[in-house]
């Protein structure tokens, strides 16, 4: 594991490097606006599929990074992922462009002017909580590439049987709410949430090619 500052027009990024012995994809992932890459999905993937030839690169937003507790606007955001791109992109291999929650919508954004391979939307916040008329299904569907999304099934953000149709898969994650936690009374345990997801993650880039 390694750290690199990177220097973008929204501030100093940080990425974090899990890197495959033999690497053949690059997964970039990024955080949502009310946590960091400590959250228990972007560990759990930098964790496994470095092991399948993945490497998973975890980057901090420079809003994070400076210490802000508030995340600035989307473009803000949008402006951030573009600076880090350069160096996702320099190892010379194709980038999947993924993230939970805002990091997400920001991926989903993105990926057509970045030429990303694919992108891994993780809690995709399909709608505020509460306010299903306030759908951001467009960035969703705009993607223009391969596109997982990985929904637990209790979100508020969004539970599964609300995502419309259209080019993306749909991996749900049962019980799972906004950060994959599943309730102690639940039939899955918290370790097979996870695993959940990093399995289905693994195939997904497997498919890919």
């Amino acid at each position: 594991m390694r750290t690199q500052i990177v220097d973008t027009a929204a501030g100093d990024a940080r990425i974090t490097w899990h890197e495959a012995g033999r690497a053949r994809l690059v997964l970039a992932l990024g955080h949502g606006a009310g946590g960091g890459v400590e959250a228990r999905d972007l560990k759990a993937l930098a964790a496994v599929l470095p092991a399948h030839g993945v490497t998973v690169a975890l980057v901090e937003q420079p809003w994070r990074v400076a210490g802000k507790k508030v995340a600035p606007a989307p473009k803000t955001l949008d402006t951030g992922w573009r600076g880090v791109w350069p160096a996702l992109a320099g190892p010379g291999l194709p980038v999947i462009s993924g993230g939970r929650s805002a990091g997400a919508r920001v991926a989903c954004r993105t990926a057509a002017e970045l030429d990303a391979h694919a992108v891994l939307a993780l809690s995709f916040p399909l709608h505020p909580p509460g306010r299903p008329e306030k759908s951001r299904a467009g960035e969703l569907l705009g993607a223009g590439v391969s596109t997982l999304v990985v929904q637990g099934g209790n979100d508020p953000f969004g539970r599964p049987a609300e995502f419309p149709p259209g080019g993306f898969r749909l991996l749900e994650v049962p019980y799972g709410d906004h950060g994959f936690a599943v309730p102690r009374r639940a039939e899955l345990s918290q370790e097979a949430a996870l695993e959940i997801i990093t399995g289905g993650v693994r195939e997904w880039v497997e498919s890919l090619g």
